[in-house]
This record gives structure tokens, C-alpha cells and sequence, in this order.
């Protein structure tokens, strides 16, 4: 008994060695990518290994058009520009529908969270999971502005199967820089984030076309950082 106690005791350590490497590691990279591209992701490693090809253009802050950055805002993260990170509320309602439905399905994500996912992280539902991007998302808000979270998450974001970032996007579906799309484009490649592989061979999709609508009306109301 003694040996098995000593040998679940150097597991536990063991394990929460690798949790604080893990951490370490995330700190460096965050330092890194503050001042530098972010080209590469968790999304972006798994697809590559799956097989497939990533094509990525990093797009500073000023070189996004400002409708895109207004339509994520609008349609992800409507208090982006005010909260550290996690939207109460949202949280709050994403509860209450998961425990009606029994289901983890509803996140209450904001636009840091899902930031922290698509870096670090898998979409793998769990409570383990959101706890461990809890984490990750209090680190990004101390150690970046809001300009480069929004920076870095419409450049990782997918946009249809390899698409990765707003201005690879904008080359694949409309021929231009992220710096000139306009209006009805940037709502339409920020409405594809909910199903980006489906999306980007169904671009007439009725429910994308309505989240397009929406995104639009609400835009002007969008407070950029």
C-alpha cells in the first residue's frame, strides 16, 4: 500500500509538472506573439497533420478593414471592448441552457476565449477544457491590449477548409486584401465562423445569409478598441 501511495503520489507530481511546463510554454509564446505574427495554432497544427495544406496571411490591426473588425465584434463578442475577458452574462445564459439540455453545447464565448482555444487548445467539449481556457484567456488580457486579441483572432479564425485569417479569406473568396473589404463582405466571412467547411462551398446558405443581415444591422453599434 505504502508503494502504490508513493506511486499515485509521483504521478500527481509528474502531472502537475507538465500543467505548469504547459503553462510556461503559453507564457512564452503570448510574449512572443505580441510584437510578432502569430502563424501557427492548435486548429492550424491539426490540420496539417491530418494532411492538409494552411494557407495564412498575417494582417496587422490597421491593415483589417474596419467593417471586419466591427462585424466580429458585432457578431462574437458585443462587450469585447469592455470586459477582461469573459462575458458574464453570456456565461450565465450558456448555463442555464446547458442545464435544459443536459449538454455542454453553449459556451457564453468570448472573443479572448475562443482566441484561447484556437491557439492553445482542441474544440473537445469538456468542463476540463473551459477551465483550462479560463486560464489561458485571464493570461491573454494581462498580457495583451485589445487590439492585438482582435488582431490575432481574425488571423487564426478558419474561414473555410485551410482558410486561416481574415485576409486569406479575403484573397480566396473575393479576390482582395482585408484591408478593402466592404461591408456586405467582411458581415459575410464573420457569419461563416460557426461552420467555416460547410460555409465555403454554400456561401447562398439561407441561415448564413440572415446571420449576414443581423451582423449588418448591428455593426455601426460595434466599439472598436
Amino acid at each position: 500500500m505504502a508503494s502504490l501511495g508513493k506511486f499515485f503520489k509521483r504521478l500527481f507530481l509528474a502531472f502537475m509538472l507538465l500543467v505548469v511546463v504547459f503553462h510556461l510554454l503559453v507564457a512564452g509564446l503570448l510574449l512572443i506573439w505580441k510584437t510578432q505574427p502569430v502563424n501557427n495554432s492548435m486548429f492550424m497544427l491539426a490540420h496539417r497533420l491530418s494532411g492538409g495544406s494552411v494557407t495564412q496571411n498575417w494582417a496587422e490591426y490597421d491593415a483589417i478593414a474596419q467593417s471586419a473588425k466591427q462585424a466580429a465584434i458585432a457578431s462574437e463578442d458585443g462587450t469585447f471592448s469592455q470586459h477582461n475577458g469573459f462575458d458574464l452574462e453570456g456565461i450565465k445564459a450558456a448555463r442555464q441552457k446547458n442545464e435544459e439540455t443536459g449538454q455542454l453545447s453553449a459556451g457564453g464565448s468570448t472573443i479572448t476565449q475562443q482566441l484561447a482555444k484556437n491557439l492553445f487548445l482542441t474544440s473537445h467539449r469538456s468542463y476540463i477544457r473551459k477551465g483550462e481556457e479560463a486560464i489561458i484567456t485571464v493570461m491573454i488580457e494581462t498580457l495583451w491590449d485589445k487590439q492585438r486579441i482582435l488582431t490575432a483572432y481574425l488571423n487564426v479564425a478558419e474561414f473555410g477548409n485551410g482558410i486561416y485569417g481574415i485576409d486569406a479569406a479575403a484573397h480566396h473568396y473575393f479576390d482582395k486584401s482585408a484591408a478593402n473589404l466592404n461591408r456586405d463582405e467582411s458581415a459575410l466571412l464573420i457569419s461563416m465562423l460557426t461552420n467555416p467547411k460547410y460555409y465555403e462551398d454554400n456561401l447562398g446558405d439561407r441561415r448564413l445569409r440572415n446571420k449576414q443581415s443581423i451582423i449588418k444591422r448591428r455593426m455601426n453599434s460595434a466599439a472598436l478598441p
